[in-house]
């Protein structure tokens, strides 16, 4: 079972909108069986559109489409897919009800224009948009389906869960589809395959693996087809096992886990604080600390300490240290460490200082060198050193990524210390 997505619109083309529907749509289309064939970004044109639809009809079962349907004369989706099933509109009295209650919510009275958001190909089964004003599409022609959805992602992701996934399921008896997605770090994806390549080659031949690189850390991917999808999953979980007793010191989490997600859980659990002092991430660490609510209750603050004058008056770095060591080195790090955790009395603490680039850099260190350590208020400590690369925004990430890796990992208790 094949599926093609169009995206209509200007915007697209000339880079004033990315296009994020598309990569979802496919995503909860492989979560159901259905393999994305191709994507076609078009404009808001007849032709194009005319042309594209025909073309996709050869070549997948299932079309998506997003985009042009709303009220204005650029929107022109709605009255070409009338004109290529030859049909004219019908009233749809749902969805005139539901247009004049969205107006009346704002004070306002519907206009003739938007009432017209109601008229629909006579062709179509009305796939209702809870989050709009603007309704779905489902025609089907020779055995094939197209669907016609909003650009807008918020009211495209609603008509897809509560219409079209369901309507595409019960439609075509697709095959079972199951993932499990390993999350590592640490590990370049080269060097991961080297390890890893005996038990790859030894999968399942209905289970797959995928790479898929990220800057600073490395997915994996292992989707199983088949019919029964308990026995699928028990197969792919029995080889991700085994994967973990090949890679295990690389592994942080699995699936759509993020880091900040992992250290949230661990810090509520344990009733523990963090904070952090940052030179060449500029904030990025606390950032991702708080992007996920209830951070208050364990993430306590941050110094961005970028000058070594800031260092000193905010985290009681020694002249000596600066002067001996540097602003990057291990020594220096260290103090950061435990001048965050005396400022800010919390448990944890984590800091970082290097070389983001594109200049500063020596011989000695580099650009793309950095230090990176995480303490607790017992005096242990871990200080690891990287050397990223030449990219100063990649710096900058993937550092930030490594801090809140490292950061997991001490407060779970990965690490052999000594006080």
């Amino acid at each position: 079972m094949h599926a093609e997505i169009i995206t209509i619109g200007d915007e697209l083309l000339i880079g004033q909108v990315i296009d994020t529907n598309s990569a979802w749509i496919g995503e909860q289309l492989n979560l159901i069986g259905i393999k994305v064939k191709q994507i076609t970004s078009i404009s808001d044109d007849r032709l194009a559109i005319l042309n594209t639809i025909e073309e996709a009809q050869q070549r997948a079962d299932i079309i998506l489409i997003t985009g042009g349907l709303g009220p204005t004369k650029d929107d022109i989706t709605k009255t070409t897919l009338c004109e290529y099933f030859k049909c004219a509109y019908r009233f749809d009295e749902r969805v005139h009800q539901h247009l004049i209650k969205i107006f009346e919510r704002f004070g306002r009275t519907l206009s003739d224009l938007n009432k017209k958001q109601a008229e629909l190909p006579e062709l179509c089964k009305t796939l209702f948009n809870a989050n709009g004003t603007a309704p779905g599409m489902w025609f089907e022609k020779n055995g094939k389906v197209l669907v016609s959805m909003p650009g807008v992602p918020y009211e495209m992701k609603g008509i897809m869960m509560d219409e079209v996934i369901p309507k595409l399921q019960a439609h075509f008896n697709t095959q079972a589809i199951f993932h499990k997605t390993i999350l590592t770090m640490g590990i370049g994806e080269s060097y991961l395959s080297e390890i890893i390549a005996e038990w790859e080659d030894a999968l399942p031949i209905n289970i797959k693996l995928a790479y898929l690189p990220s800057p600073g850390y490395v997915r994996l991917r292992l989707s199983g087809f088949g019919n029964d999808f308990l026995e699928l999953k028990s197969k792919v979980l029995s080889e991700v096992e085994k994967l973990k007793l090949l890679i295990s010191n690389y592994i942080y989490g699995y699936d759509n886990e993020t880091l900040p997600q992992l250290i949230h859980q661990e810090l509520i659990s344990r009733k523990k604080s963090i904070s952090t002092a940052e030179s060449c991430t500029g904030g990025s660490i606390a950032v991702h600390l708080i992007a996920l609510s209830g951070s208050s209750s364990f993430f306590k603050g941050s110094i961005v300490a970028y000058s070594n004058e800031v260092k000193q008056k905010e985290l009681g770095l020694k002249s000596e240290t600066l002067e001996s060591f540097g602003a990057v080195s291990q020594e220096t790090v260290s103090e950061m460490i435990k001048g965050a955790l005396k400022k800010f009395e919390t448990d944890y603490a984590i800091s970082v200082s290097g070389i983001a680039g594109p200049e500063g850099g020596t011989s000695e260190k580099p650009v793309g060198t950095v230090w990176i350590g995480v303490g607790d208020k017992q005096g242990n400590e871990i200080i690891k050193q990287y050397k990223i690369g030449n990219n100063r925004e990649r710096n900058i990430q993937i550092a930030a990524l490594y801090g809140l890796n490292l950061a997991l990992k001490f407060i779970r208790g990965e690490f052999n210390l000594k006080s």
